[in-house]
């Protein structure tokens, strides 16, 4: 990281030699941006180990899709940046990750009975309310809010189109929306 070399090659030089598909031109791309968005992975996935192995996928992927990076719309920081971040999103996103952190050891003397200022929804009403929607839209809640699955999670898990996925929801959302007035 103390190459000297690396402090002073500019980010046009830089892009030519990446273009030029210069292999060495990889290990000074790692040396200058690599701690920095590895922070903004960190920052994302939580976790080290997934940080480190997300930054070595964002490196791959930067290299082997370079030729489709546009000076002109963009640094080069920026659009690495993207790639780290958007990777990042992806893998706290994937149903593994999900898997894997909530089968992870809980701390000692973790005691969930003690845990009265977590949200609960049923404190408000919520479950009671979402049962009151029709079996297709309180599945789409269900999944959405309760298990964390996005939009695009639901279509291709249960087959359904993005769209219906999407009118359910919204159409859910605003009556729960009735209901709460209805409540107040």
């Amino acid at each position: 990281m103390s190459n000297e070399h690396t402090h002073t090659i500019t980010e046009e030089e830089l892009v030519a030699r990446l273009r030029a598909r210069d292999a060495a031109a990889v290990s000074l791309l790692y040396d200058m941006y690599s701690s920095t968005l590895y922070g903004v992975v960190l920052q994302i996935v939580k976790v080290e180990a997934v940080a480190e192995d997300v930054l070595q996928e964002a490196f791959v992927k930067i290299w082997n899709s370079f030729q489709s990076y546009d000076e002109s719309k963009g640094r080069l920081f920026t659009w690495m940046i993207n790639i780290c971040r958007n990777l990042a999103i992806d893998k706290i996103r994937s149903k593994h990750h999900r898997v894997s952190e909530a089968t992870r050891d809980l701390p000692t003397g973790y005691r969930p009975e003690f845990a009265s200022d977590a949200f609960k929804p049923e404190h408000i009403g919520v479950r009671e309310l979402t049962e009151q929607l029709n079996p297709e839209q309180k599945q789409i809640i269900d999944l959405m809010y309760f298990e964390g699955l996005t939009q695009s999670e639901i279509a291709d898990e249960f087959n359904i189109p993005l769209g219906t996925v999407k009118t359910r929801a919204r159409s859910a959302i605003k009556l729960l929306g009735k209901l709460f007035k209805g409540r107040a």
